[in-house]
């Protein structure tokens, strides 16, 4: 299965995590523990200015079942339950927050080497329900996802993507809000023992004939640290290095600067993460 096309969330996927993730514009700490039978617990601490938000998040697994419980400092309370195939490629998600009574939502996938399929139902009486499917190989993909609002017989969303994956390349084209908005995305990997990449997005606005470009790259100084950078045609720059200084525990310091206001004081994010 995992020469398949995956699932349509997989589509750019790539080039989103080069350019947008570990980026952090916060001081976050979290620390995962683990007891004697297994229970996987993670307390994670944000400090957004003059707000701390925090959330203790609970992992339990046994075998093909999987219960995600966190609770967060809004009083909110998320669980997600997952059921690992229950028949061959297919995985059942349940999830609810409460108090939202509308938040319930049951998921399916399906994984096929030349097809990946996704659906879900909101829990209510007029819920919201998505589709999305994905066919092709590990080479190329061309998927659809779409969400039908059943109370108001709209719908939702209705996106459309395609990729091409060639030895150390991969391009991807989506278009998105009914088409109002077109994506392409590029990632290219230049050195596999380096962990060295780049890659770019342009995204297009019909409506108000809008570009907006993004580049970023990232290579590996050591086994053990990378470095990653990005900058948009705004002149918004930004820049991290990553240090995992024991197995899964990583260390992150990011900045970000305008670099068309240079006046303005430059953001600086840490994250530290601790795992056994």
């Amino acid at each position: 299965m995992g020469k398949g096309p995956g699932l349509y969330t997989g589509i750019g996927k790539n080039v989103r995590d080069l350019l947008y993730k570990d980026y952090q514009g916060d001081q976050k700490f979290s620390v995962t523990t683990y007891s004697a039978n297994g229970v996987a617990i993670t307390t994670t601490g944000t400090n957004k200015g003059d707000v701390f938000l925090g959330d203790v998040a609970t992992q339990v697994k046994n075998n093909k079942f999987t219960a995600d419980i966190k609770v967060s400092t809004d009083s909110s309370l998320l669980t997600t339950i997952t059921f690992d195939e229950p028949a061959p490629g297919v995985k059942a998600i349940i999830s609810a927050k409460v108090p939202d009574q509308k938040s319930g939502k049951i998921e399916l996938q399906y994984l096929h080497e030349y097809a990946g399929i996704s659906t879900s139902m909101g829990l209510t009486s007029s819920p919201i329900v998505n589709f999305s499917g994905v066919v092709g190989t590990g080479g190329v993909a061309i998927g659809t996802d779409v969400a039908f609002n059943t109370e108001s017989g709209d719908f939702k969303h209705f996106n459309a993507g395609l990729s091409l994956t060639k030895d150390d390349l991969i391009a991807s084209l989506t278009l998105n809000d009914k088409g109002e908005k077109l994506n392409a995305s590029y990632y290219h990997i230049v050195n596999p023992l380096s962990n060295t990449v780049v890659g770019a997005e342009v995204n297009h606005n019909f409506s108000t004939k809008e570009n907006t470009i993004t580049v970023g790259t990232q290579h590996a100084l050591d086994p053990l640290t990378t470095v990653k950078g990005r900058i948009n045609n705004a002149g918004v720059a930004n820049a991290l290095i990553q240090h995992e200084w024991r197995p899964k525990s990583f260390f992150t310091v990011s900045g970000q600067v305008d670099t068309k206001a240079i006046e303005k004081s430059a953001k600086v994010g840490i994250a530290l993460a601790l795992k056994p």
